[in-house]
């Protein structure tokens, strides 16, 4: 049922440009994941690509895919204003299901640049660019309301995140899609390089995906954000949105091995399950 959706969704009115990546398209379409039922409404999906045959390199791609019920398992955000803390120990403080890292923040001083709000309390303010703009990390945010998780785009008034009705905020990015319609990516280095990469995306049916691709090591590349648009696009998710990634780039599901950390955060360069960088927030799956 997974794969044929897969096909459904990437031949209903997609286009590519060139034949590599119509060839990138089906491998993907194609790839026998590895799945484990993690928890009720709750899938694990890992793949390694390894021999260059996902956009002419070696990938490790793992996401879980959660029912957006509000039932059974719900979603959350734990955040410290200052204090940064691995992405592990948020979800072991919060007996939670599973986690991935959040939004952009301070390495130096603990605590995000971007705005959060948790139980209707606000925890970190937007910390705007130098010439008083707002970063593309801060025109679009996940928001979680009676558990179920949505993705909202920034509607350009200055006091945006904090008009929205929802008790629980991150503001993140940048957006990759919208409803449907992908949206427009700068050619800046951190768009068109290939990282570790961290995303949300949200698909027509209510499921959630929260994706981590590694990256910096021969085993995985890593993605650009146009690369990461295409896979969100494959998975059948109609709205995606980039998180904050790099070394911060983390899946962690509690109970499995190697401390539940799944995918090879990169902050000790070794391709392994122990270089979690510490962050300001997490995204939550918890035990209703």
């Amino acid at each position: 049922m997974f794969k044929k959706s897969l096909l459904i969704f990437l031949f209903a009115g997609t286009t590519f440009s060139g034949f590599a990546q119509d060839l990138d398209s089906v491998t993907f379409v194609k790839t026998k994941w590895q799945k484990t039922r993690v928890a009720k409404q709750v899938k694990l999906f890992k793949y390694h690509f390894n021999n260059k045959n996902l956009f002419a390199a070696n990938e490790n791609i793992s996401f879980i895919e959660v029912k957006n019920t509000g039932r059974k398992a719900v979603f959350a955000i734990d955040a410290e204003d200052k204090e940064l803390i691995t992405t592990s120990n948020f979800g072991l403080r919060d007996t939670a299901i599973a986690a991935i890292n959040g939004n952009f923040f301070d390495v130096k001083n603990g605590g995000s640049v971007d705005f959060v709000r948790v139980g209707g309390k606000k925890i970190n303010e937007n910390r705007l660019e130098k010439n008083n703009q707002r970063a593309r990390h801060q025109q679009a945010a996940v928001v979680i309301d009676n558990g179920k998780i949505a993705i909202k785009k920034w509607d350009k008034r200055e006091d945006w995140e904090t008009k929205l009705s929802e008790q629980n905020v991150m503001l993140n990015g940048p957006l990759l899609a919208y409803n449907g319609i992908k949206e427009d990516l700068d050619t800046t280095d951190f768009n068109r390089l290939r990282h570790p990469r961290t995303c949300v995306g949200i698909k027509p049916n209510g499921r959630v995906i929260l994706l981590t691709v590694d990256g910096r090591n021969d085993n995985s590349s890593g993605m650009s954000l146009s690369e990461l648009t295409k896979i969100m696009n494959w998975l059948g998710c109609e709205s995606a949105i980039n998180f904050d990634g790099g070394g911060s780039t983390t899946l962690w599901i509690n109970g499995f091995a190697d401390n539940g950390v799944i995918n090879y955060p990169t902050d000790n360069k070794k391709w392994d399950h122990e270089g979690q960088r510490k962050v300001a927030n997490v995204i939550l799956v918890k035990k209703k």
